[in-house]
């Protein structure tokens, strides 16, 4: 077991360092000698050398990859044998789809981020071509927090805020006068839409009936508010707080998720089930690479040259200093534009106030599926199959190992595949012993046979 002490990771991975990064705002890649060494190379046991080196991972410019991300470019994943990794942009969440159906030996990707509960849909066929089944593992959270919805300034004064209950007349009024308003998620039926379906319809809000909901590539989010042709989007950081640097004040930031729902599973480290099946050890390792990665984008002594890494244009191609309010959890919100600080609101890739960030816990794979069934996006009957389409999916197993293999401490590693009750900004829990409790205590959904 190759044993990983804190001292010895910071020593190894050069984690000292890096606040000169961000004297400008620059999108050029930072000086080699303004950033820390990278991680030291591993001698690797039988049991622990990958079976390849080489392995295709997509990822979308959004703070939850930052883990695949300075996996890469730190050394991480060569530190465990995995020294040919391409970590490739996506285009949008439809192209990444499309990439995993056809897999890297084809030009796509074996495996990468994923908005939940992609993995789980992609395996049952239902948001692939022809329905073809594609069975994939969820091996990894990636991140938890970091995504927010921004308001354009034309609703400013209407009600928009955590508890949007206020602007609810406003919005059906709009509806009724042929002009609904608009806004966007990046992709249907997960994540960043439950993100504003939950908020709206906790204020009173039928997102099904009084708005008008569309996809809309994250990128693309901001320039959409700028052109007054969307009325609000919602998706991951930096573009939420990318439309706060615009003179014009085009939008404003209204509310987090981690306001909405605290320590929140946020995106996901899924893969092709036959490639993990074909190359077990090497799962583990990049599962090493990527633990060990959220753990050095948790320091705060590397924030500085993490922003500076991922703002280059390669990855995110925004100004590093954008990038650095969410690690410290420091917002601009709301119409008034007041500057709030606190780090629990911070996004997080490895422990945050529930414990371990980066378990793939089956009771947040329930929460989806759940959360799915609610919004019609699949019938009520999938909740008596949701243990089948969880522990299909569930990459658990490996974590585990990959855990234990790094030495990881037996406290951060959960004794249990659920962490418990979760609670929401509106006083709605989720037990997920009881699931359907749940269901029966929200007022607004759209349930189907």
């Amino acid at each position: 077991m190759q044993h990983l002490s804190r001292r010895h990771f910071l020593l190894a991975a050069g984690a000292a360092g890096g606040a000169t990064l961000l004297k400008g705002c620059a999108i050029n890649p930072p000086s080699p000698d303004a950033l820390s060494p990278k991680a030291q190379a591993l001698t690797l046991s039988s049991a622990t050398t990958p079976e390849t080196t080489a392995v295709k991972l997509g990822y979308i410019a959004i703070a939850e990859s930052a883990p695949l991300i300075i996996a890469r470019e730190k050394g991480f994943f060569a530190r465990h044998g995995m020294t040919d990794v391409d970590v490739s942009k996506q285009a949008s969440w439809g192209s990444a789809r499309d990439n995993i159906e056809i897999g890297s030996s084809n030009g796509g990707i074996d495996g990468g981020q994923w908005q939940m509960p992609m993995p789980q849909l992609i395996s049952e066929g239902i948001i692939t071509k022809g329905n073809r089944k594609i069975p994939m593992l969820s091996l990894a959270q990636l991140s938890t927090q970091g995504n927010g919805i921004a308001i354009s300034t034309q609703h400013a004064g209407k009600g928009f805020g955590l508890d949007v209950s206020g602007a609810a007349e406003y919005v059906r009024d709009m509806k009724a006068d042929g002009k609904p308003f608009k806004a966007a998620y990046t992709f249907p039926r997960v994540n960043q839409d439950f993100w504003i379906r939950y908020w709206l319809a906790a204020g009173g809000i039928d997102p099904n009936k009084d708005i008008d909901l569309i996809a809309v590539p994250a990128a693309q989010t901001v320039a959409s508010m700028r052109t007054g042709s969307m009325d609000g989007f919602s998706t991951g950081d930096p573009w939420p707080s990318r439309i706060l640097r615009d003179r014009r004040k085009y939008g404003f930031l209204a509310v987090l998720t981690a306001q909405i729902w605290p320590a929140h599973p946020e995106e996901y480290f899924a893969m092709r089930e036959d490639w993990v099946r074909k190359h077990p050890k090497a799962a583990k390792a990049i599962l090493k690479g990527i633990m060990e990665a959220q753990m050095w984008c948790d320091d705060p002594k590397n924030r500085a040259e993490m922003a500076a890494i991922l703002a280059q244009r390669k990855y995110f191609n925004v100004p590093s200093d954008l990038l650095i309010g969410p690690y410290v959890g420091e917002y601009i919100l709301g119409a008034d534009r007041k500057t709030v600080k606190d780090e629990k609101l911070a996004i997080r890739y490895w422990k945050d106030a529930r414990g371990n960030v980066s378990y793939p816990y089956k009771s947040h794979d329930l929460w989806f599926l759940t959360e799915s069934v609610r919004w019609g996006f699949l019938p009520q009957g999938a909740l008596g199959e949701a243990d089948r389409i969880i522990n299909a999916v569930s990459g658990e197993k490996y974590w585990r190992e990959a855990a234990q293999e790094l030495g990881i401490a037996s406290a951060d590693i959960p004794p249990s595949t659920s962490r418990g009750i979760e609670k929401f900004f509106d006083g709605a829990e989720f037990n997920p012993e009881k699931p359907k409790a749940y269901l029966d205590s929200l007022k607004i959904k759209n349930l189907k046979a």
